[in-house]
């Protein structure tokens, strides 16, 4: 029997419309149940619609939404409550933006973000620990590729896994070996495509790790995953396939801001120059739905 082509790799080119995508990060502020939680759903929605058209507006090729400032995280399920408003919100921005949309459900509760990208037809989903055993903030968080894609195959879709390798605000159970943990992450928990980030949010990887992790990879895609902008973002692209971007693209670069449409557009603009594309796109990213 032959394996299916479709697992273990993704096609950034079919889903972003480019080889090299810029990925914004819409962070959402915090939702129903979380230690802030506000009280008003329609504030969350309503920025979340103003970062969205922001990063749409600046060119990007991808948004993946997160509940970011739902910290302290549980480790790896969330309340439903949580996974009733990111579905509502993402559906809203679905209605705005015509970008492959995905999802990140902090920290680790990625049964969660297959459940919600297969109900609102999401085309993606990062999972911070999807092999391995690391320790964070939450605790020790075990990868559980096994079941997740057991439950993907379930629900009958075709979500692709961006999974992070080493994830920031961790540390590995012994000694972090890189090629291994990506080709294990590639080949035996069959990740569509890896991310590499620093130790921490606005954190970069060293370029030395981004090579080290491109060639372990050995053509699945690797994505920058932290701490990019318009100064480093050259020479990370240059060992990267893609980048995931979101506190360099905040007004004053500060990661509980809104997002800046001028500095996503410098963003886009300096990356576009590190990695010319023949690729141009043919509609607006920006819906005309009402």
């Amino acid at each position: 029997m032959l394996l299916k082509p479709n697992i273990g790799y993704v096609d950034l080119k079919q889903v972003f419309k480019t080889p090299n995508p810029i990925i914004g990060v819409v962070h959402l502020l915090p939702l129903p149940t979380s230690p802030r939680w506000g009280g008003s759903l329609k504030a969350i929605i309503d920025r979340a619609e103003q970062e969205a058209t922001a990063l749409a507006a600046g060119g990007v090729d991808g948004i993946i939404v997160e509940n970011f400032f739902d910290a302290p995280f549980p480790k790896d399920h969330v309340d439903p409550a949580v996974v009733s408003a990111m579905t509502v919100v993402i559906q809203k921005l679905m209605h705005m933006v015509t970008l492959p949309i995905g999802i990140n459900v902090l920290r680790n509760d990625a049964q969660s973000a297959f459940a919600i990208a297969a109900c609102v037809q999401a085309q993606f989903i990062r999972v911070n620990v999807w092999t391995g055993i690391m320790a964070t903030d939450q605790g020790m968080i075990e990868g559980r590729a096994h079941e997740l894609l057991r439950y993907r195959r379930e629900l009958g879709c075709d979500v692709k896994v961006f999974a992070d390798v080493l994830v920031k605000h961790a540390r590995p159970l012994g000694s972090p070996n890189l090629t291994m943990a990506v080709q294990d992450t590639i080949e035996r928990g069959l990740a569509d495509a890896v991310i590499l980030s620093g130790w921490a949010t606005g954190n970069p990887p060293s370029l030395e790790d981004l090579e080290l992790a491109s060639a372990a990879a050995n053509g699945t895609p690797v994505l920058i995953g932290s701490g990019a902008d318009w100064e480093n973002i050259p020479k990370l692209m240059t060992a990267a396939d893609g980048v995931i971007v979101s506190s360099s693209l905040k007004r004053q670069g500060k990661r509980e801001n809104s997002i800046d449409p001028i500095r996503v557009s410098r963003f886009v603009e300096a990356t576009r120059r590190s990695v010319p594309s023949d690729q141009t796109k043919s509609i607006s990213s920006l819906s005309l739905h009402s």
